[in-house]
């Protein structure tokens, strides 16, 4: 047992964090500011292997686990340019196609995953099917050879710059008639295929979108992996989702805390500089410690997934997504405080994580949900919903 990072993963973060911070949070700032996206930022550490650490060697990855990957996402995130399609491109849809695709998917999209060529959106939730993915309503029915998909889907994260969207709908099952999900890879330029972009009062590079599916069809190969074992798939991307949402929130929690520490040195009040005061000091120390939690509660989460254990991996992930989103809450919040009215201040680059921060704390599970995940299957209490 060690609860230190390997010697590889080290020199990645070190690596990642080299070139995330040549572009750094006003670069950041700017593009989503201006309605732009961090292109430039994506195409180089795509080029440089770091978006493709997970993705098998035989498809031109790194081979290693989503532990690599969520730290390469930590260490873009604690240099102030985040990138939210990290947590889904790579770690979700790759995942899923690396694991459950045929020789020909896998062939098609994970070349174009390890460079970063490939950038693939996620679309589950649904204007009535949140956190009960139960409910969704997107049905594929057979046409022949080719499958019809029809639905709606709301909140879908960088659809305008995705090639194609892996799309969670619902087949019927023959022997019940009941709807089970199934999983389908759909290119964004298909006929019947449209997308809207959600207004959002969030300062972010990555857009949110809406998706309009109107008898989509799409070839027979669409469909990823087996039709009859899509609960299995979609959790097999839902956890690397959670364990990328904790690495995420981790990463913002560092770069404000970093912030509010410098700026608690060197700001003076009454001749002493304010971090020797408890009343600031405390809570830094705070954060610190529950920050650190977080992050190991993530490694954790990682090693258990990689290591192939998808049951126990679902606690673990979930209690580390919940982690990382609260003290990511809290870090900025504090590091605000620290700052005074400069932490409102644009030159400071604190302000707009106000609200982006928490995102985390409803995405890509809400709090209240893991809560009752952790009640229900960790403490065996009854199930609340």
């Amino acid at each position: 047992m060690t609860f230190t990072e390997p010697a590889e993963r080290s020199a990645l973060r070190e690596a990642v964090a080299e070139l995330a911070a040549k572009y750094g949070h006003e670069y950041y700032l700017e593009k989503a500011r201006g309605g732009g996206h961090t292109s430039e930022l994506w195409d180089e550490a795509g080029r440089l292997g770091y978006l493709g650490v997970s993705v098998p060697e035989e498809y031109g990855g790194g081979g290693a686990g989503i532990g690599e990957l969520a730290a390469v996402c930590e260490e873009f995130c604690a240099a102030g340019t985040p990138m939210l399609l990290m947590v889904v491109s790579p770690a979700i849809c790759a995942t899923v196609i690396a694991r459950f695709g045929t020789d020909e998917q896998k062939s098609r999209w994970l070349p174009g995953f390890a460079t970063g060529v490939v950038r693939m959106s996620f679309a589950i939730t649904e204007p009535d099917a949140g956190s009960n993915a139960h409910r969704i309503t997107t049905t594929a029915r057979r046409d022949g050879d080719d499958w019809i998909l029809s639905g709606r889907k709301v909140f879908i994260s960088g659809v305008d710059e995705a090639d194609a969207v892996l799309v969670v709908g619902r087949t019927s099952d023959a022997r019940t008639g009941r709807l089970k999900p199934a999983l389908f890879v759909v290119p964004t330029d298909t006929p019947g295929f449209e997308y809207r972009a959600i207004p959002m009062d969030l300062v972010s590079a990555d857009k949110q979108f809406e998706l309009l599916l109107d008898d989509v069809r799409l070839p027979g190969d669409a469909l990823v992996g087996s039709q009859d074992a899509a609960i299995a798939q979609l959790f097999a991307g839902l956890n690397p989702e959670r364990i990328m949402g904790a690495a995420f929130s981790a990463g913002i929690a560092r770069y404000a805390l970093d912030k509010a520490v410098t700026y608690a040195r060197q700001r003076s009040v009454f001749g002493v500089p304010i971090g020797s005061h408890q009343g600031l000091a405390h809570p830094l120390a705070e954060v610190k410690i529950e920050l650190e939690l977080a992050r190991l509660m993530t490694q954790k989460a990682a090693a258990i997934y990689d290591s192939g254990d998808d049951a126990a991996a679902g606690e673990a992930a979930n209690m580390a997504k919940y982690a990382g989103a609260e003290v990511a809450v809290r870090a900025v919040d504090q590091a605000v405080q620290v700052h005074g009215g400069n932490g409102l201040a644009s030159e400071y680059g604190l302000g707009t994580m106000l609200a982006a921060v928490r995102v985390g704390r409803i995405a890509p599970v809400s709090r209240e949900m893991v809560l009752n995940y952790v009640a229900q299957h960790s403490l065996g209490l009854p199930k609340s919903y």
